[in-house]
């Protein structure tokens, strides 16, 4: 079915919106050391919210309740798998009666391909939409929270400011708070009751912590590293000081128990602040759990996101009304190993666009991982996934990397790629054939148009300085490095040989190969 006009009008307007980098920027500009711009993040986020017709309360009495997630690394993870669990108990599209789980809401961050992905209503096998929203609901509410934000600019300020101003994006949010306020109005037009909220950056300032505690069965802290240094913090300390501040009272928080004290007192204290009870799941619970196998989310750190999920999908559908048989509904009594037959299937079934992902190409069948890591222990633990599923010692396979960060130091974050797949690898720095360092740019650049390639040439000097046997190319575009894939691909088939990809290091190098691939 074409895209109706209501959808791409809301493509439109969104595209009008200010980005999350143009906001995050700001905090590079030094200030005064008694500024604190985060300070006013979420006052402003309660006045978008009534502008469009919503607050607390008006969540609160929706009836939406919702799993909270933060975190440095995982939390997309985490907020697939519980919404994977939760759909397994959904028995109607309505959730009408006790215990019992309706429609489902997931909101995640960020898109690859689509702006749908971060909307998803999960229903009934057989009765949803899968994972997306639809295009006609995803016009509708982008369309109703414009237009109704438009209607309360223009009743505040008449004939003070130009028609074409009060319709423009001068009057919105920026794009991840507005996205924000239309994920809600959806889940709460739609009868969603039960839902996952995925925080966008931190979590005491994020647009999704306006949250009222009626509305959160449980909280959720994945794993803590350094990122968004500007505007969460410069130690693990500090920024473990935001993640925690989605804790409520009366809710409990989970997370895995840090190896590192000084942050794990960071959470205790935070959520003794909150009022929340903070339950540290123990590494060695993790270890000994066997996991789950088979799902769509792979890789051998997605063990103790899974862990986290089932923790946090528990609690939400014993608050909400649901019972369990045995031991797994007896608090303190209860293992991962217990867990229901439901509780593994909605672990299997759940998938994230990006993340730990197996694509084919379109066009060749050619095998990509693809994976947005931008962290150095998650792009370890790629690293670790793509050499698990690869025969390094067989001579006779290509094996590809395709890399890009523009925005980070490139050296730090390639090294430990490359560690993490030699460690996974037995110690072998022969886990990659070739290498591709390209900018995030899908088409080649317009006549006259020189692109800054500072960035991967350091990447192609570090991965030389790591093997210099690896054949590397500098690219400026990603459809070349798609093309020279697919040729490279192509020399490797015609010989007898195996080709796989990995596809990593930045979102939008991501969001680009899979459009690229899946043309």
């Amino acid at each position: 079915m074409p895209p109706s006009s209501d959808y791409q009008k809301a493509l439109s307007r969104l595209s009008a919106l200010q980005s999350n980098l143009a906001i995050t920027s700001l905090f590079s500009i030094p200030l005064p050391d008694n500024v604190d711009r985060n300070a006013a993040a979420i006052p402003e986020m309660l006045f978008w919210l009534s502008r469009a017709g919503l607050s607390p309360e008006v969540i609160a009495s929706s009836g939406l309740r919702c799993v909270h997630v933060a975190g440095t690394k995982g939390k997309g993870s985490v907020s697939a798998f519980v919404g994977g669990i939760l759909a397994r108990y959904a028995t109607t599209t309505t959730a009408n009666k006790e215990g019992k789980v309706g429609k489902v809401g997931v909101y995640t961050s960020p898109h690859l391909v689509d702006q749908r992905e971060r909307i998803s209503l999960l229903t009934p096998q057989g009765e949803g939409e899968g994972m997306m929203i639809s295009e006609e609901k995803f016009g509708w509410y982008v369309n109703l929270v414009w237009d109704t934000m438009t209607e309360k600019a223009r009743e505040e300020l008449g004939d003070k400011a130009k028609q074409e101003d009060l319709e423009g994006p001068g009057t919105k949010p920026f794009y991840f708070r507005f996205l924000t306020i239309v994920a809600l109005r959806a889940f709460i037009e739609e009868g969603v009751k039960d839902a996952v909220i995925e925080c966008g950056i931190g979590g005491e300032y994020d647009s999704t912590n306006v949250l009222p505690k009626e509305s959160v069965t449980a909280a959720v802290v994945t794993q803590l590293g350094i990122d968004h240094v500007g505007m969460l913090g410069d130690t693990v300390e500090k920024i473990a000081w935001h993640k925690a501040g989605i804790f409520k009272p009366g809710v409990k928080g989970f997370t895995i128990r840090h190896g590192r004290e000084t942050v794990a007192e960071v959470l205790r204290a935070r959520a003794e602040e909150k009022g929340a009870e903070l339950v540290e799941i123990g590494e060695e619970e993790v270890r000994a759990w066997k996991g789950v196998e088979g799902g769509r989310l792979q890789g051998p750190f997605q063990k103790g996101n899974m862990a986290l999920a089932v923790y946090a999908a528990r609690e939400h559908l014993i608050r909400t009304g649901h019972t369990f048989e045995g031991r797994f509904g007896v608090d303190g009594e209860w293992r991962l190993d217990d867990i229901p037959e439901e509780f593994v299937k909605g672990l299997q079934e759940a998938s994230l666009r990006g993340r730990c992902e197996v694509v084919r190409d379109g066009k060749d069948g050619t095998e990509w991982l693809v994976d947005g890591a931008h962290t150095e222990d998650s792009l370890a633990g790629v690293g670790e996934w793509f050499a698990s599923r690869t025969a390094v010692g067989e001579t006779d396979g290509v094996r590809i990397l395709v890399f890009n960060q523009q925005e980070r130091d490139p050296k730090v974050l390639l090294t430990a790629l490359l560690k993490g797949a030699e460690q996974e690898a037995g110690g072998s720095k022969e886990v990659f054939t070739h290498a591709f360092f390209t900018r995030n740019e899908e088409l080649p650049p317009k006549e006259g148009e020189k692109r800054d390639l500072a960035v991967q040439a350091k990447a192609e000097e570090t991965m030389k300085e790591f093997n210099s046997v690896v054949e590397t190319r500098v690219c400026d575009n990603v459809q070349s490095t798609i093309e020279q894939v697919r040729a490279l691909a192509a020399k490797a088939k015609a010989e007898g040989k195996e080709c796989r990809v990995l596809a990593t290091g930045s979102f939008h190098l991501v969001g680009a190969i899979l459009r690229g691939i899946n043309e």
